[in-house]
């Protein structure tokens, strides 16, 4: 579904990506990892169209997404921390992203009720807590019935109940042959609900597995300490 040739991504002289070669394919989810500054982020904003690489390709089913806008719709993003006008109330900023995406007919409003919105509508943005802006931000990912979600930590700031909620559709849109992918450093929370592991070092691929095999080959049943292994580069 998502196929990203030979990428490179500079920022100055900070070289953040450096030859990423990776596919994706649709109805699985994959964890991307990494330390900090290994260009996670940088990944997913250049298949945003958020930012424009120096060199390479990104492909969609196919075809080359750069400098184009329409393939967009086919994604719905998730930040690690929304940004919404503070003045705004929820509803507001609900109906404000339905008129942008007018041409959208199947709209999903699940986590909208699972997540009681409805009821705090008439709250400010400004006033809402951080795991409450987590949940508009969720909704909004999903409610276009996109068939690509990137979704950067996801859980953060969500408390366990919620946290569930969103790992149970992460896995119902799953099934329905959606790609999505995921950033996260909880490997507890991964190992629920990942099929593959993604890691990126310095701007590079470092391993593209399957949690089985990443599992398989470091002889551990716990991911955590499969990763571990792997970083450290032990047998």
């Amino acid at each position: 579904m998502i196929t990203i040739e030979n990428l490179h991504k500079s920022y100055g002289r900070l070289h953040v990506l450096k030859d990423v070669s990776v596919g994706f394919e649709a109805g699985k989810v994959v964890s991307v990892i990494g330390p900090n500054g290994s260009g996670k982020t940088t990944m997913s904003k250049c298949i945003l169209g958020m930012a424009l690489p120096d060199k390479g390709d990104i492909k969609i089913n196919g075809e080359s997404v750069l400098k184009k806008h329409a393939y967009r719709s086919q994604i719905g993003y998730m930040p690690q921390i929304g940004k919404y006008p503070e003045n705004m109330k929820i509803r507001q900023v609900i109906d404000m992203i339905r008129d942008i995406r007018k041409e959208a007919t199947n709209v999903d409003e699940e986590l909208i009720g699972l997540y009681g919105l409805k009821d705090m509508y008439e709250k400010r943005m400004g006033s809402l807590s951080g795991g409450t802006k987590q949940k508009v931000s969720a909704a909004l990912a999903f409610m276009f019935n996109p068939q690509i979600l990137i979704l950067d930590e996801p859980t953060a700031g969500l408390d366990p109940i919620s946290a569930e909620i969103l790992k149970s559709k992460i896995l119902k849109e799953k099934k329905k042959g959606k790609l999505i992918l995921i950033t996260s450093h909880i490997m507890s929370e991964i190992e629920e609900v990942a099929d593959e592991v993604m890691c990126l070092v310095d701007g590079q691929v470092k391993f593209h597995e399957t949690i089985a095999e990443i599992k398989m080959q470091t002889n551990e049943a716990r991911l955590s300490r499969a990763i571990a292994k792997i970083m450290n580069g032990e047998d």
